[in-house]
């Protein structure tokens, strides 16, 4: 995607291939900074405290995080440690284990003064076929736009609803669910996207928001509890999120308050899709309430950072000093609330059978 006149993907190579350069989001809508990653410790750091994040991304800077550690060493040893350091980083987004798994898969096998340049390959390899990836979701998805155009007659922008931010920069490029609206915008077809602000750390409103605008692409920004409201009065078209993890029976894991925006288009007739990739399924968890929610530092809640007038950024206290907060970062949302699964092999119901239709493989 651009920034200005200047194509960016969320992390790439520098120099001889091995200089890992991110966008560190925290400081988005307001700054737009680019960070290096000089070892592992920068990389779990990244991951950690959200310079990156949404699924996709955090594995592929996991695999590049894989990489910078065999520069301490090559050995199976090695191999353990860079692992389990970077498993333990965020427990929920299921990517990060993969990632993991995979670039240990390639290199256990091989010998120690091999390891590094076939680490450097494979994550490479993973960024190239997140793109290729997320640019599939964006053609099987923008048929549902595509579709609720038609019934809008061709004459008004699809009114499509999002919870916070699955756009190109939760992902290497393109995104997941705004790869579809992406594509519609590439293809004439009018959109118009409500972006919820999604509390507490606003990832709607400094990432999803900033994306848009930077596209050219109408949008407002919303209240996290005007959804239902919009809703009510037949102002959203369709609900497209993203999800962190999915299970092998359809139940997906989202950014807190995806759950509620789903019982909202439920209960009003809105269809609502989750977008993502094949190696976002759990094929190891059928029950959405198995999966791990991650606790988030409460200053996430009680602290709201912004610009002020004058343009100084800064941080204040929005709740009383006494008062503590409980900050999860993610709820689940049934399976039989979700109207369909976005993938890159094509759009199938959120049920194990439907999953099992496009992934056979995993039967």
């Amino acid at each position: 995607m651009r920034v200005g006149s200047e194509h960016y993907r969320s992390i790439w190579t520098e120099g001889d291939g091995r200089r890992v350069r991110i966008i560190d989001q925290t400081r988005l809508p307001h700054e737009f900074v680019v960070v290096t990653l000089a070892d592992l410790e920068d990389a779990a750091r990244a991951i950690s405290d959200m310079l990156v994040r949404g699924a996709p991304l955090i594995g592929a800077t996991a695999a590049y995080g894989f990489c910078l550690g065999l520069a301490a060493g090559t050995s199976d040893a090695d191999l353990d440690r860079i692992g389990s350091r970077l498993v333990r980083c965020r427990p929920t987004a299921v990517n990060l284990r993969w990632a993991v798994q995979r670039m240990d898969g390639i290199l256990r096998g091989l010998p120690g003064h091999e390891r590094q340049d076939a680490a450097w390959r494979e994550a490479a390899a993973i960024c190239e076929e997140d793109v290729a990836t997320n640019e599939a979701i964006g053609r099987h998805g923008v048929e549902l736009i595509r579709a609720a155009w038609e019934d809008r007659g061709r004459r008004e922008p699809v009114r499509i609803l999002t919870h916070c931010n699955a756009g190109w920069l939760a992902t290497v490029d393109w995104g997941t669910a705004l790869a579809p609206v992406y594509r519609a915008v590439q293809e004439d077809i009018p959109v118009h996207v409500w972006v919820d602000e999604t509390r507490p750390r606003n990832q709607g409103a400094g990432l999803t928001a900033w994306e848009l605008a930077a596209a050219g692409i109408g949008h407002h920004l919303l209240v996290d509890n005007a959804g239902g409201h919009l809703m009510q009065n037949g102002q959203v078209d369709l609900c497209i999120v993203g999800t962190d993890r999915t299970t092998a029976a359809g139940d997906v894991c989202n950014k807190i308050g995806t759950y509620l925006k789903a019982l909202a288009a439920r209960d009003n007739q809105v269809p609502f899709y989750v977008a993502l990739p094949g190696s976002t399924i759990d094929w190891q968890v059928e029950d959405g309430r198995q999966i791990p929610i991650e606790e988030r530092d409460q200053d996430e809640v009680l602290y709201v950072p912004g610009r002020r007038d004058d343009g100084r950024l800064d941080r204040v206290r929005i709740a009383p000093d006494a008062t503590p907060a409980v900050n999860p970062a993610f709820d689940v949302t049934p399976a039989r609330l979700v109207t369909g699964l976005i993938t890159e092999r094509g759009v199938c119901p959120a049920s194990r059978q439907g999953l099992l239709d496009l992934y056979p493989e995993q039967r």
